[in-house]
């Protein structure tokens, strides 16, 4: 592997603001701002604005699509397929 070609790769704490969580992992990311963490050391940290503390999919708020509905509003609007037909 050649030096100096690869970014920096440190602990850094990822904010995720919307559920008030923050998580220490390793990255390559940058930023400015500092937090001091539990164990007394000071990193990086960086505000995500979803993370899996916060996002539908992982919270099981996800909405799920009436499907349903829309073909029957779909038969209702242009023509249903008849059902009174012999084979």
């Amino acid at each position: 592997m050649q030096q100096d070609k690869h970014p920096d790769y440190r602990p850094v704490v990822f904010r995720d603001r919307a559920a008030g969580y923050a998580f220490l992992t390793r990255s390559t990311a940058q930023s400015e701002q500092t937090i001091e963490w539990d164990d007394g050391q000071t990193y990086p940290v960086v505000d995500v604005e979803i993370s899996s503390e916060s996002h539908p999919f992982y919270t099981g708020k996800a909405r799920t699509v009436d499907t349903e509905g829309r073909v029957a509003r779909f038969e209702r609007r242009y023509g249903g397929a008849e059902t009174d037909e012999a084979p």
